[in-house]
């Protein structure tokens, strides 16, 4: 982790946000939530519980559904008119209002039904479209991950910022693989052939919102991956731009949480990620 001077970090506009109070109370009540749901988490570890596969690779506790039954509940008493889109149940209200909530309520379930204590709870929140706070607590190192448009990332109160590693020869990467791996081409195993050969380090952790926490924090350099959805990225993409990061899909273009890839690098190492990610036959997601 590492703490800089406001100055030295790039941060998003503000302009068009909703006033700084209100600002201020959403992401006091999405840590609220993030603390229940990490303590229904952590009340599972330790007590156990039932596993359903959903198939032979992707499974859901009830863990994973208690906790997003608690965080859906938080934020629907707090604010009833916003959108909610959660991993387990999908959309909980549909409405017209500019805010939409988007939330992964254990993210990391093959690691937690494992015992592996890598996994977390990350709740962001959009509005017109936009990521604009993302909060991922990882309940097990008690690491608390805060970020909101225009206002920082920080990490248990101390403010980030990411790597300043300038070449791909000496970055550490982490990445994951999806769900349909064994059955598709378009599975990044051919990404991490290249990266293997070109970075100083990979790894592969299963929870896609810490490792973007991780790039924030500077303690990846860069991650990429491609098939995921919008709950994985929506908190960790403000906490990456907010530490100074860039994110991008993997042409270098404009990233949509919608888009299911994703490249999020400390931005010295970003256009060395993208050339790799290029190389031979380009696949897209679908």
């Amino acid at each position: 982790m590492i703490a800089v001077p406001c100055g030295m970090i790039r941060r998003m506009s503000t302009d068009h946000l909703p006033p700084r109070s209100e600002r201020e109370t959403f992401k006091a009540t999405a840590i609220e939530a993030a603390r229940v749901a990490g303590k229904i988490l952590e009340e599972h570890a330790r007590n156990g519980f039932r596993i359903i596969h959903k198939d032979a690779v992707n499974l859901v506790t009830d863990a994973d559904r208690r906790s997003e039954e608690a965080i859906v509940e938080i934020l629907s008493k707090a604010y009833p008119a916003h959108q909610i889109l959660a991993e387990e149940k999908g959309v909980h209200h549909y409405s017209e209002s500019s805010f939409k909530w988007v939330i992964d309520p254990l993210d990391g379930t093959t690691n937690f039904a494992h015992g592996y204590p890598a996994y977390c709870v990350s709740i962001g929140l959009e509005f017109e479209g936009t990521p604009i706070l993302g909060v991922v607590l990882d309940p097990t190192r008690e690491e608390l991950y805060v970020a909101e448009a225009g206002g920082g990332a920080y990490l248990n109160g101390t403010r980030l910022q990411v790597s300043r590693t300038s070449s791909l020869n000496l970055a550490l990467l982490v990445t994951g693989f999806a769900y349909d791996i064994r059955d598709t081409p378009q599975n990044n195993l051919d990404h991490f052939v290249r990266f293997a050969l070109r970075a100083q380090g990979l790894r592969r952790t299963g929870t896609a919102a810490l490792d973007m926490c991780y790039v924030a924090a500077g303690r990846f350099d860069g991650f990429w991956e491609l098939k995921l959805h919008p709950w994985d990225m929506a908190a960790g993409v403000v906490l990456v731009q907010e530490a100074g990061g860039r994110v991008t899909d993997f042409k270098g273009g404009p990233h949509s949480i919608y888009g299911r890839q994703l490249v999020a690098t400390n931005g010295l190492i970003h256009d060395e990620a993208i050339a790799v990610l290029n190389q031979g036959e380009y696949h897209t997601a679908h």
